[in-house]
């Protein structure tokens, strides 16, 4: 759920594509970021490093558990996702650092999970001061994701029509969400969303994808997908994570019970204080 210039990387949203991919890939330093005392820091990194990252069938084992095992409800698990979602969004971009204002944030939602996660950070981010905007091409029948979306339309957040041209997102947002596919993708992308991830590629602004960059095999990643600034791995990286060339890499899964991190041994660290996500590279 990141300002001085170099720190947050203010020049990234003036530069042309090409020298936005080479900034991207000389920032991926796999350093881990703290403010707090050089021991803990040293700890922090030093557990980042051997998180467990998850296959696809053990990432999707681990969530049937959390609903059967633990009880957690799926709109509960949704709501923590979409705050750690905007938390790592409001850390990697704050909006004293934008240079387009107001401070607008257009995030694409899918018609599953992801989709429902990205709903939620939408309506956490106008709280924390930004002004974003929905894509929702294809909304589910289900009762929680009208509810999701209404909630939205009740905190004044706007939904557009179709997908605007990579000219006017570059013009108009400050920040892309991508909250298409999770990690239960599989097989071709259909459209609208072909053509939205096409649209994608072409864009400068940084995009921020949530657990999975959309369109990208769940282990194997995508050297010719999107290419996220900022990924938001939920309750633990996927093996895709591995292939991520963008700047932030935040983990959000606070709520994970100490019994299911040691039976999966997901080696999760620990996070800072309160904090709903901590950053892994």
């Amino acid at each position: 759920m990141l300002g001085l210039r170099a720190l947050f990387g203010i020049g990234l949203f003036v530069t042309s594509r090409g020298a936005t991919v080479i900034a991207r890939r000389a920032a991926h330093t796999h350093v881990c970021e703290h403010t707090y005392t050089p021991r803990f820091t040293r700890q922090a990194c030093s557990m980042a490093q051997s998180v467990r990252y998850l296959g696809q069938e053990e990432a999707q084992r681990i969530d049937e558990e959390l609903f059967s095992e633990y009880s957690f409800s799926v709109d509960q698990l949704m709501e923590l996702a979409g705050l750690s979602c905007a938390t790592a969004v409001t850390k990697a971009y704050p909006v004293q650092s934008l240079l387009k204002l107001p401070p607008r944030v257009l995030v694409i939602c899918g018609p599953g999970n992801n989709g429902g996660d990205g709903l939620v950070c939408a309506r956490h981010l106008k709280l924390f001061g930004y002004e974003p905007a929905v894509l929702y091409p294809k909304r589910p029948n289900k009762q929680l994701f009208q509810n999701l979306t209404t909630q939205c339309e009740k905190m004044e957040i706007s939904f557009l029509s179709e997908m605007p041209e990579a000219d006017e997102v570059d013009e108009v947002y400050n920040v892309v969400i991508d909250a298409i596919f999770g990690f239960s993708f599989k097989g071709a992308v259909r459209e609208p969303f072909a053509a939205i991830l096409s649209s994608l590629k072409k864009i400068s602004v940084p995009i921020a994808s949530i657990d999975i960059p959309s369109g990208w095999d769940v282990e194997n990643g995508a050297s010719d997908g999107i290419q996220p600034d900022l990924l938001v791995s939920l309750t633990a990286p996927k093996k895709a994570a591995s292939h991520f060339q963008g700047r932030y890499h935040y983990l959000g899964g606070r709520f994970v019970p100490p019994a299911l991190d040691r039976k999966y041994g997901l080696n999760l660290p620990q996070y800072p204080g309160t904090e709903c996500v901590l950053r892994l590279n």
